[in-house]
């Protein structure tokens, strides 16, 4: 008997009258999955993101999902553009289902059909609310899968209502009633100074959302379905507008521009009796509002309606291979119904398919809190939101239109035709 032989064979007796197994070939490290998620602090919302990543990968123990929160909207395009190209692309990010043409426009996503390989990933594919498909295909391919999706609506608090004289079983439906309600909510005190206003509509960060809020129910859309062509001077988009700036003059809105962050705090605060905003901030109020609170729909005038928002999963082309083979897997995975019924009542978003509402957990949800399926009951008649080729620059360019005419710089129609011009020049190269 050679030596190593021998060797071996002494090794392997000893180990067996030891009762240790014999060396094997240690399993390799899972796969790392860089996931850019937008989130600019930490709370409950990375907890339970943190979850889902560490459930995905106790499920499929050859990845290793691991989510990196990266700031604002705002913020996490940038990073995950900039990281992209560096050649150290996220597998896949939550970014604003607006931002899909500039992703398109920057060649930095895959489109979502090239994984869709069996009939159960068609099935899946088809399942999602074509309101929230509007923002995620376009030129016939899918580019992203719906997640933390939205409608606006109006939270109001059915205490004032009440007080004021109006039915705290339903919001106004028509712009009419909600200005007379706006009135009668606005109060004063003995030095005529406003304690409570009757409406507020933020118009910092998402002003161009907020203004497609009226717009919708106008009868008027802000851009092309391709992105390349905006309606800004259109005599609906400048009569909606104005039926907010009208509402400041009437002294039953804040004046100039408002906080988007600060506006839930000023509906729990009772300084505003409605506002005007994300479904979004549903579980928030639901948890920290010290009053009966009521969710409508947006409020029409030639029709019903409103924008949707959010965010969509992107899966980045320059990851390699298999992290975007793991990116489109935990995207499927944590999209499942009982997943996004979950997810729905966890933050408030709308669950992104009828067969999330379909769950015995959702339902019980919607029965024991109908505010949380209003949302869901405008998709119907709501619209993709305001989305175009590059379009963090033409959303600039409509945002502060908004503001100048809030602040009075501008009016309305000046406002909306300089931001005509103006989108009209970034968007020539892509006519």
């Amino acid at each position: 008997m050679q030596r190593s032989t021998f060797l071996k064979s002494i090794l392997a007796t000893t180990a067996a009258m030891l009762g240790l197994s014999a060396p094997t070939a240690q399993a390799a490290d899972p796969l790392e999955v860089p996931f850019y998620y937008p989130v600019a602090v930490g709370g409950p919302i990375t907890k339970v993101i943190d979850g889902y990543a560490a459930d995905f990968n106790k499920a499929h123990p050859q990845y290793k999902v691991t989510p990196i929160y990266a700031g604002t909207y705002q913020e996490t395009i940038v990073k995950a553009l900039t990281a992209n190209k560096s050649g150290k692309a996220p597998a896949t990010s939550v970014l604003l289902s607006t931002d899909m043409f500039t992703l398109i426009d920057e060649d930095a996503i895959a489109p979502i059909d090239d994984f869709v390989k069996t009939d159960a990933d068609k099935a899946w594919l088809k399942g999602f609310y074509p309101a929230f498909m509007a923002n995620s295909q376009t030129g016939g391919k899918t580019w992203g899968v719906p997640f933390q999706r939205s409608t606006v609506v109006m939270y109001y608090n059915k205490e004032a209502f009440k007080e004021a004289g109006l039915d705290p079983s339903k919001a106004p439906a028509t712009w009419k009633e909600l200005s007379e309600a706006a009135k009668k909510l606005t109060k004063k005190d003995a030095n005529g100074n406003v304690t409570q206003y009757g409406i507020q509509i933020p118009s910092t960060g998402f002003a161009y959302w907020m203004l497609q809020t009226l717009t919708t129910p106008n009868g008027v859309l802000l851009a092309n379905e391709g992105g390349t062509k905006v309606t800004f001077d259109h005599p609906k988009v400048i009569e909606a507008l104005d039926f907010w700036v009208n509402l400041t003059k009437d002294g039953v809105h804040p004046k100039g521009v408002v906080e988007w962050g600060t506006t839930p705090k000023d509906f729990m605060e009772k300084k505003a009796a409605i506002i005007v905003t994300t479904t979004g901030n549903l579980t928030n109020l639901k948890a920290n509002a010290k009053f009966d609170f009521g969710v409508g729909q947006i409020a029409g005038n030639v029709r019903k309606g409103s924008p949707t928002g959010g965010g969509n999963f992107y899966i980045f082309k320059k990851a390699p291979k298999e992290q975007q083979q793991a990116a489109f897997e935990f995207a499927k995975w944590v999209t499942q119904p009982e997943r996004a019924a979950q997810w729905s009542m966890d933050s408030g978003y709308v669950a992104v398919s009828a067969a999330a509402y379909d769950t015995p957990t959702l339902k019980k949800y919607g029965q024991d809190f109908p505010q949380a399926l209003v949302a869901r009951d405008q998709l119907p008649v709501s619209v993709a939101e305001f989305s175009t080729h590059d379009n963090q620059r033409v959303t600039k360019v409509l945002n502060d239109a908004v503001q100048a005419a809030l602040n009075g710089t501008k009016t309305s129609a000046q406002a909306m035709k300089d931001a005509q011009k103006e989108a009209d020049r970034i968007l020539r190269s892509y006519k």
